[in-house]
């Protein structure tokens, strides 16, 4: 076949044809591998979704361990020292799996409790011999400047799904889990305090309730028997914007009027979810703070 007819040649191209013709100019540097990805996505030779998901990836080999974990401050840690009883109490108001368990000081983590390892504890013999280094795992630590790629390898190596970050001088400085790191390559990852895209309030249990922060103010005000005003801001998400001065980070708290507001998901630039606690009055220091 010549060149003239191959060039005019009628067979429709196949997937694999299209990409081919996408990388025919090699990128030399992630920024032209980044655009030629794109157009590709604009000719309908990837989605969308498939484009976030490699654009993720590469983000993540850039990106260290600093730069997505959970601040010292905001982490939930267990002192060693606590009855079955008071850590039951602890862990059911925090509402996550995993937590440092530590000794004299927040520095001083003797390893990860995982919430299910309390399940067998509750026997009366078992509370009457409890000692939380039964059942605590072994601790991973990692510093606040190994990449993310690399931390992701060692989660999938070792099993391991949080990991305690440590500054150059070997304080700790903060926590990472695996679903942070999942949540940079394929975004966020839904878990039962999620609310369906066709619902902005969810109630969780007899006084709490997971609500969307784009609920209008009007509908916050129907469900809950609130008054608060619309007229500067439309969505709850404002209302808690002005109650903070500034954009919270996930798990800070504030009191708005009788309800206990607590970010449970946020950006730089948005509150995305927060949840809502009916019983306030057992808990009126509105600085308070919980992490997952």
């Amino acid at each position: 076949m010549t060149d003239d007819q191959s060039s005019i040649d009628p067979r429709p191209r196949s997937w694999i044809d299209k990409i081919a013709q996408v990388f025919s100019d090699e990128p030399t540097d992630k920024k032209s591998l980044l655009e030629l990805l794109r157009n590709a996505e604009q000719d309908q030779v990837l989605d969308a979704d498939a484009l976030g998901i490699i654009e993720g990836a590469l983000q993540v080999s850039s990106m260290q361990v600093r730069d997505i974990m959970i601040p010292r401050s905001q982490v939930v840690t267990v002192p060693a020292d606590l009855s079955l009883s008071d850590i039951v109490e602890l862990v059911t108001k925090a509402s996550h799996s995993r937590f440092p368990v530590v000794g004299e000081n927040v520095d001083n983590v003797m390893g990860i409790l995982l919430a299910k390892d309390l399940l067998p504890l509750f026997s009366a013999d078992s509370q009457h011999r409890f000692d939380i280094k039964d059942i605590v795992r072994t601790a991973t630590f990692v510093p606040e400047s190994k990449r993310l790629n690399v931390l992701l390898k060692e989660f999938r190596e070792t099993r391991q799904h949080m990991a305690i970050v440590i500054d150059e001088y070997g304080s700790v400085c903060g926590a990472v889990t695996i679903e942070d790191v999942l949540e940079q390559i394929v975004g966020e990852i839904e878990d039962e305090f999620d609310v369906s895209d066709d619902s902005n309030i969810k109630k969780f249990d007899e006084t709490k309730y997971i609500v969307k922060a784009l609920t209008p103010v009007d509908e916050f005000n129907d469900y809950f028997k609130t008054k608060f005003s619309d007229q500067e801001f439309t969505t709850l998400g404002g209302l808690i914007l002005q109650q903070f001065g500034r954009i919270p980070e996930r798990s800070e708290s504030v009191l708005m009027g009788a309800l206990q507001i607590t970010v449970l998901n946020a950006d730089s630039r948005q509150i995305k979810l927060v949840k809502v606690d009916t019983n306030a009055n057992h808990n009126s220091d509105s600085d308070s703070q919980l992490t997952d």
